[in-house]
Formats: structure tokens, C-alpha cells, sequence
């Protein structure tokens, strides 16, 4: 007696252990979180991307930006005159090494310098309010 077996059982069959197989050799692994922000641990590389990414999607205009530059549009004069009493300032504080005080005037501001063996006074007087700073700095030697 020879044994048949029908075709629609061996496909069957042969489904079934071509299905095995395959689910036997899948794996689970665990899901890693990386982030990818720098601030939050991620990789510090992509900073540069991140800021350039949210600086394109920015339409905000800051109304201030305008007050803030408006400085930059000072002229010769007025960069070379604020020069000139910064120059004047450092030259007056130079010259208490020498054991010399002095004083000196500005469109904004009274300055007066005195040392008085190692101990050093700087009073500054606001021409527009009257308000008076003294800076006095102690153990200087002339």
C-alpha cells in the first residue's frame, strides 16, 4: 500500500515550516532612546544644525533691533571724540603710578582723581542728574 500524500497538504506543511523558521531566528532587541539635542546629552555636533534649523524657521522681528543698532551709525566725530576721552581717562589714572591726581571734564561727566598716600579716590559727578560715585581703592603705593 503506497501512501499519497495530497498536494494541497504538503504546501501546507511546507508553509507551516517555512513560518517557523522564520519566527524562531526573529529577535527582540530593546529600544534605545538617544537623544538628540546637546543640552539634553545628545551629540554636542548637532548644535550647529539645531540653531541654524530654528534661526531659518524664525519670522519674529524684535522691535528693539533697530535701537540697539542705531549706535553703530555714530559718526567719525563723534567715534574719534570718544576716543579721545577714553585716551584722556587712561592717561589721568596712568599718571597716579607718578603720584600726580588731576581732573578732568567731559559732556557727561566730572572726574576728579586724588591720591592721598596709597589711598586712591576717583569721584564721578553726572552732569545731567548731579549724581555723585565715589570709587576710593585702598594701598597703593605712589
Amino acid at each position: 500500500m503506497s501512501k499519497h500524500i495530497p498536494q494541497q497538504l504538503l504546501r501546507g506543511l511546507a508553509a507551516s515550516l517555512l513560518a517557523g523558521v522564520l519566527a524562531s531566528q526573529a529577535q527582540a532587541t530593546e529600544l534605545v532612546y538617544t537623544p538628540v539635542n546637546p543640552a539634553f546629552g545628545g551629540n554636542p555636533l548637532n548644535g550647529t544644525w539645531l540653531l541654524n534649523n530654528a534661526q531659518a524657521q524664525n519670522d519674529y522681528d524684535d522691535p528693539d533691533l533697530k535701537d540697539r543698532t542705531s549706535f553703530a551709525g555714530t559718526s567719525a566725530l563723534e567715534r574719534f571724540t570718544n576716543q579721545l576721552e577714553s585716551r584722556m581717562l587712561s592717561q589721568l589714572l596712568d599718571n597716579i603710578s607718578n603720584g600726580n591726581t588731576g581732573s578732568m571734564s567731559t559732556d557727561t561727566f566730572l572726574i576728579d582723581v586724588i591720591d592721598d598716600s596709597g589711598a586712591l579716590s576717583i569721584k564721578v559727578t553726572d552732569r545731567a542728574t548731579g549724581e555723585v560715585s565715589i570709587i576710593e581703592v585702598s594701598g597703593l603705593n605712589p
